[in-house]
């Protein structure tokens, strides 16, 4: 797998037509797809990762693109394909699948957490696709979750996972993602949920202090509000100001590179608080949609926390659950640590399209 990362400066094809480059030549051999390579996408509210699938589960040209660079999804998928095109014969590509980091319902999308906004219908005639398929992005990564092999998860504290059970997912990165799936017969049902936007509610007082704070800014505090990256950033500018200690204007990876280094006390409680509210909103998921099957955690920040997560409370949180508790501790938690896992999920969604 080939990944490469462009600048705000990466050059952009101006027309529709120029779009259709994106496949080389030395792609074309026995078992690819007879019409073509497809295009993936994963769209998250920082970045867009493209591939293009050569043949069932062969991802290539993996290229991740920052949105802020970009005044459209087209104009990103554009510079993704002239970038896999450069210098190489290439084809044409036909179907193509997004997973984005969104609801979707109909044709309009309007990101929640960027500015980008199309009609699905337009964008698939602006590209010149037979087929484009848009699915939100949680949703592409629980149908992904049946498919991560043993190195590509690891487990947080005990529990079993029993086979055909229901999978549960949470993910914080840019927003706070949950999906599940739901087995039925030989097939799965990945759940189109916004659970993120649950009302928070704190387990202790320390949490209760928190939400004070986070009042004062908004109405309405979700789980996203606090369990994402602006959330890691509130939970700091919070615990500095019920200590009464002058904070800093920390980034979110500021905050947790700090924790780990062991160079603020602050950050380090921020991490903790954060793995802590994580761990029971899991359980919160784990008890709706009885995921005796286990419970994964996607997204962008818990990855980056490495041996910190595992030594966090996340795990004792995720059981305290008073008379529920015992039901929990049979329940397995993974940390999802396959590169680009959504691509799987988002590729069985388009091949199921296709059919």
């Amino acid at each position: 797998m080939t990944t490469i990362t462009l600048d705000a400066n990466a050059s952009v094809s101006e027309s529709a037509d120029e779009t259709m480059q994106g496949v080389s030549a030395g792609l074309v051999n026995a078992g690819l797809y007879s019409d073509g390579p497809r295009l993936l996408a994963d769209v998250g509210g920082t970045n867009a990762r493209f591939a293009l699938e050569a043949a069932s589960g062969q991802f290539e040209s993996v290229i991740v693109l920052p949105c802020a660079a970009y005044a459209s999804l087209a104009e990103a998928m554009r510079a993704y394909l002239a970038q896999v095109a450069e210098g190489k014969t290439s084809l044409a590509i036909r179907h193509a699948a997004i997973a984005i980091a969104n609801p979707v319902d109909g044709d309009w999308v309007q990101m929640t957490n960027h500015h980008w906004a199309f009609s699905v219908a337009e964008l698939k005639k602006e590209m010149g696709f037979s087929t484009l398929l848009v699915v939100n992005d949680f949703t592409a990564l629980a149908r992904a979750l049946p498919h991560l092999a043993p190195e590509q998860k690891q487990q947080v504290g005990g529990g079993v996972a029993r086979a055909g059970g229901v999978l549960g997912l949470i993910g914080a990165g840019t927003g706070l993602g949950v999906s599940g799936m739901v087995p039925a017969g030989r097939h799965w049902i990945a759940l189109q949920s916004e659970g993120g936007h649950v009302t928070f509610a704190p387990s202790n007082e320390r949490e209760v202090a928190i939400l004070r704070f986070a009042w004062q800014e908004f109405e309405h505090v979700s789980a996203e509000r606090l369990l994402s990256g602006v959330g890691l950033e509130l939970i700091y500018r919070a615990l500095a100001a019920i200590d009464g200690v002058a904070s800093e204007n920390l980034s979110a990876p500021e905050i947790s590179r700090r924790a780990q280094a062991g160079e603020c006390a602050i950050c380090d409680e921020t991490i903790e608080v954060f793995c802590a509210m994580l761990g029971t909103i899991a359980g919160n998921i784990a008890i709706t949609l009885g995921t005796v099957g286990g419970l994964y955690i996607g997204g962008g920040i818990v990855p980056r926390l490495g041996e910190r997560f595992f030594q966090s409370s996340f795990r004792k949180r995720f059981e305290q659950k008073g008379r529920f508790s015992s039901y929990l501790a049979q329940v397995p938690t993974f940390v999802i640590t396959a590169q680009y896992p959504a691509f799987l999920g988002v590729s069985a969604m388009l091949a199921e399209e296709l059919e």
